[in-house]
């Protein structure tokens, strides 16, 4: 069963849901600020094990406060659901 790309209209729906989201590239990004290196990486480590779980793993960058991520499904070259569902775990999470 293949992944179907997000419509243009349950992107836009998801965005309108989600303003700290912005798609860029083809992706999902978003930037998250901490009070701390040690706040970021503890967030990296939750998102990880729901990542791995879930087997959608982020493209993310932490530089001391901040991680930066990126989401796209690339089985389907695409924005799909399961970007959607991991930014909701990781805003959870803040």
């Amino acid at each position: 069963m293949s992944i179907q790309a997000a419509t243009t209209e349950q992107l836009q729906e998801f965005l309108d849901q989600h303003p700290a989201w912005e798609s860029s590239n083809g992706k999902l990004h978003r930037e998250y600020r901490f009070n701390s290196f040690t706040e970021a990486f503890a967030f990296m480590t939750r998102v990880a094990l729901v990542a791995e779980k879930n087997d959608h793993h982020p493209e993310w960058c932490n530089i001391y406060n901040r991680v930066i991520v990126d989401l796209v499904t690339h089985e389907a070259q695409a924005i799909t659901q399961r970007d959607f569902v991991l930014a909701q775990a990781m805003d959870a999470f803040c």
